[in-house]
Order: structure tokens, then C-alpha cells, then sequence
């Protein structure tokens, strides 16, 4: 039975009723506006400042430091002020957009407030914007969003579809995190964290699978699945719904929801969706045939490594098949298509030792990456891993250590902290100890030259080393290949 997802204290229905006259403002691309950002200088608000100044939007805004991307928006007309002071904002300001890192006590906030002028949370205001667009694909999952909008979006752009792209993480073929493009197609991510995705206003929804996390937020995995249940329902009747046939009773997900639902899977003919005869090259690179509705579809080759991102595949291409987008144009789309930023990317050789980097963060992701791996040519498999944030950490302990211990080799380092405070009861040092109770041949290092040391002196020539973890561990492997 499904109840009110933590955070939103009234139903689904009241919540779409409701939410935007809170908001106050509608962000219409045909009636440009006046907007300041708050913390304009992040990724995600910069990106979004770029695409409403692209609109004939006036964008103005604030930033703690300055930064390449600040200088790169300055570039392109936009003030920035740097510090945050309640003068900073412009007398003629239509609309304040802010981060739900920014504190009531702000002075930029107060002031917006003091001046009464209407404000909005990031989430809110991606909303807003993809009112604007009406084929709008919000890609979700506690996994997998930024590899499959990514792929998305090869497959989009070879078939001439003129995206408007919003993506995780750093993407080669669009020179960054955002495309503007100029049609009515829009494919995004969307974040289960705080509840955003239920500001959005998408009219293809893609559910990869769903997963504890964020614990410091939702109470348990009920809780997660309810907010799934309320983001699939904000689709239109004339929208579409893909979702992973293997998530435990998809179903309950799937209750009451209007629109079109198509679901894929791995090996499993009951969905609509499948692959069949997998295999993969020296490389770990996968071919697969896609089957539709229990009929041979087209075989396809992928130039990224691991089952996961086979199912990450087949999710975009329910999209593409579902959207008109030929086999044809879909190879080619995928041929382009070498991973995203951070997704077991290839960093380089040193000494005869391959350096990958992933961002895996959670136990599932970090199983996929090193069994990924084990397909990969190598030696010996090491992991540096450096955990993120305490309450996951804590929360997962053993599952890391089962998933890490995949490994040949792994190297803990300190917990990356992220937006948490140190709460002094979880360290690496216990994720160490849990490996080394498995059998593991596991080690808790806690300074990077010292582990880059240890690394030096220990990798032979084949040995295959993966930086893992959502914070800097990537400076280590970055670091080694400057040796």
C-alpha cells in the first residue's frame, strides 16, 4: 500500500494541483524574464543560466569564488557577483532561483523574501522549463542516469533530433553537462534526492531501477518506492513509462498510472524489452540482439563495458524504437558512444598498469563496475575506493565490503564527506575491517601520496586499477599518470 512519500505531507493529486501556484511564477519561454540565481557558479545552475539566457532571458547572479564556469558565463554577457550580499540583486528581478543548499538566513534569500518577489528551488524551476518543451524525457533510477542520457543522446543526435540535453556528468559529443538545442525534444536526468523529480513535468519517464539510498533523507526502501510511484504518475495520458521489468513488483510502481508502460529487462522475455546472446570482446565491450515483444529486433554493439550498461542500453533504446528512431541510426548513435565522464572511463597507462575511473558510490554500483571489470584484460583487478558520505557508508557497510571484495586488490581511503558532517562514529577504517574479516586482501590508507606510493611500489606491468568513488579519488590515478 502506498502513502505520502517523505517530504510531501499531502497526495499526489493535491501536489500537482497546487505546487506551482507556491511557486507563483511560470518560466515561459515565449515571455522572457528577469532572473537572479543564487550559487550560480554550480554545475547544474550554470547550465540552466546558460539555456533560459539562450531563451532571451536576463540572467544575473551570485557566487561564493570565482571559477572557470562563472568566467565561461561572464563570457557570455551574464553578471555574476561574487560574495552574497542583498544589494546584489537587481531592482528589476522577476524571479529568484536558489539552491536547497542556501539557507533561510542568507542574505540574498532574506532579501528576496524581505522584497517579497517570487523564489524557486532548482527543482522547481527545471520543472517550469520543461513545460516548454513537449517531448520532455526525465531519465530516473537510484542508477544508471547518466550513462543511459548519455546514450540518449548519441542515439538522438544521430538521428538529427536537435536535443535539448541536460546530463550528470561531463559528456564529450555536447562539451559539457548542457546542450541548447532548438527543437521540442528534451532529455534530462532526474534526481530522486529530496524528492526533485517531483517537480518535473516530463512526457516520457524512464525508470532504471530502484535501490535503497540517500538515507539521510528517505526513511527505507518503502519510502523510495512511494516517491517512484508519485513521479511515474506525473505523466500525461498521452505520455510513456519505461521501467526495468526486473524491479521487485514493478507493478505497485506502476498502479494506477495512465499513460503507456513499457518495460525491458536482461534475458527475460516477459518483457517488452530484452536482450539475448550476450557476449563481449577482450575489452569487456558487449553485443547483444534486442527483442521486442518476444520477436528479433536488430543486433547491436556497444563500445562500454558491463551487464549494467547493457540494461542502460536497452532502456534508451524503448525510447528511440518508441519515438520512431531507426536500428540503423541507433548503431551509429551508439558506435559514438565511449562512456560518460567518470563511467569506467579509460584514464591511461603507467608503468604497464591501465588506470579506469568510475564514479561508483553504492554497493550494487560498485559490484557491476568490478564484475564489469573482470572482462576487462588485466592481471590483477585493484580498487581504490574512497566511500561517500558517512550515512551511506554506515548504512551499507557489509554490502561495500561484499561488493568490494570482488577485487584482487583494494585500497580504503577516508570517507569523502560530501554535505555531511563528520559524525565520529564510521571511518574507512571500519570498511577496512569488514574486507579484511571476508578474506580480502584489503588495506585503509588514508593520505593520496601515500596510497600513489603504495601503488607504485605494489601494481605490476597488466595489472588493471580502478579510482572509485564519487569524490577526488580521481586526483590518484590523475596524479600517477603525470609520473
Amino acid at each position: 500500500m502506498f502513502y505520502e512519500p517523505h517530504g510531501y505531507n499531502i497526495i499526489l493529486e493535491i501536489i500537482i494541483d497546487t505546487r506551482w501556484c507556491n511557486v507563483m511564477y511560470h518560466i515561459d519561454f515565449n515571455q522572457p524574464a528577469n532572473l537572479y540565481f543564487i550559487g550560480i557558479g554550480g554545475i547544474s545552475m550554470s547550465g540552466f543560466a546558460e539555456l533560459l539566457l539562450s531563451k532571451g532571458f536576463k540572467i544575473t547572479g551570485s557566487d561564493s569564488v570565482n571559477s572557470t564556469i562563472t568566467e565561461h558565463l561572464e563570457s557570455l554577457g551574464i553578471q555574476i557577483f561574487y560574495g552574497q550580499n542583498a544589494a546584489n540583486i537587481p531592482n528589476d528581478t522577476d524571479l529568484v532561483v536558489y539552491t536547497a543548499a542556501i539557507s533561510e538566513d542568507n542574505p540574498e534569500y532574506s532579501e528576496a523574501v524581505r522584497r517579497g518577489l517570487p523564489m524557486m528551488v532548482r527543482a522547481e524551476m527545471i520543472g517550469q522549463i520543461m513545460k516548454n518543451y513537449p517531448n520532455a524525457i526525465a531519465v530516473s533510477g537510484t542508477h544508471g542516469k547518466t550513462t543511459t542520457t548519455s546514450i540518449l543522446t548519441h542515439i538522438f543526435l544521430e538521428a538529427e533530433k536537435d536535443p535539448t540535453i541536460s546530463v550528470g556528468g561531463m559528456l564529450d559529443i555536447i562539451g559539457g553537462n548542457i546542450r541548447i538545442g532548438s527543437s521540442g525534444n528534451w532529455i534530462m536526468e532526474a534526481c530522486e534526492y529530496t524528492n526533485s523529480f517531483l517537480h518535473f513535468f516530463p512526457t516520457t519517464s524512464i525508470i532504471l531501477n530502484i535501490e535503497e539510498d540517500h538515507l539521510d533523507f528517505f526513511k527505507d526502501i518503502n519510502d523510495i518506492r512511494n516517491s517512484f510511484h508519485t513521479f511515474a504518475g506525473l505523466l500525461p495520458d498521452d505520455g510513456l513509462l519505461v521501467i526495468n521489468h526486473s524491479i521487485d513488483n514493478y507493478n505497485e510502481i506502476t498502479k494506477d498510472v495512465s499513460c503507456k508502460v513499457v518495460t525491458f529487462d536482461l534475458n527475460n522475455r516477459l518483457a517488452d524489452y530484452c536482450a539475448d546472446n550476450i557476449a563481449f570482446d577482450e575489452n569487456g565491450y558487449s553485443t547483444f540482439d534486442l527483442y521486442v515483444n518476444g520477436t528479433f529486433s536488430a543486433s547491436y554493439h556497444l563500445n562500454v563495458v558491463g551487464k549494467h550498461n547493457i540494461a542502460n542500453c536497452i532502456a534508451a533504446l524503448c525510447v528511440a524504437y518508441e519515438q520512431g528512431i531507426s536500428p540503423c541510426e541507433i548503431q551509429k548513435g551508439l558506435n559514438n558512444f565511449h562512456g560518460a565522464d567518470r563511467r569506467f572511463q579509460y584514464k591511461g597507462d603507467v608503468a604497464g598498469i591501465t588506470i579506469i575511473d568510475d564514479y561508483a558510490h553504492h554497493p550494487s554500483e560498485i559490484k557491476a563496475t568490478l564484475t564489469a571489470a573482470l572482462n576487462h584484460k588485466h592481471n590483477r583487478l585493484w580498487c581504490v575506493f574512497q566511500p561517500h558520505t558517512y550515512t551511506r557508508t554506515k548504512a551499507f557497510l557489509k554490502d561495500f565490503a561484499n561488493s568490494l571484495s570482488i577485487a584482487d586488490k583494494v585500497i580504503v581511503t577516508d570517507i569523502y564527506a560530501a554535505r555531511e558532517k563528520d559524525p565520529g562514529d564510521i571511518s574507512g577504517k571500519d570498511l577496512e575491517r569488514e574486507l579484511l574479516l571476508l578474506g580480502a586482501d584489503a588495506i585503509y590508507i588514508s593520505d593520496f601520496d601515500e596510497i600513489e606510493n603504495f601503488i607504485l611500489k605494489n601494481c605490476v606491468k597488466g595489472d588493471l586499477l580502478i579510482t572509485m568513488g564519487a569524490g577526488n579519488v580521481v586526483d590518484i590515478g590523475e596524479e600517477l599518470l603525470s609520473f
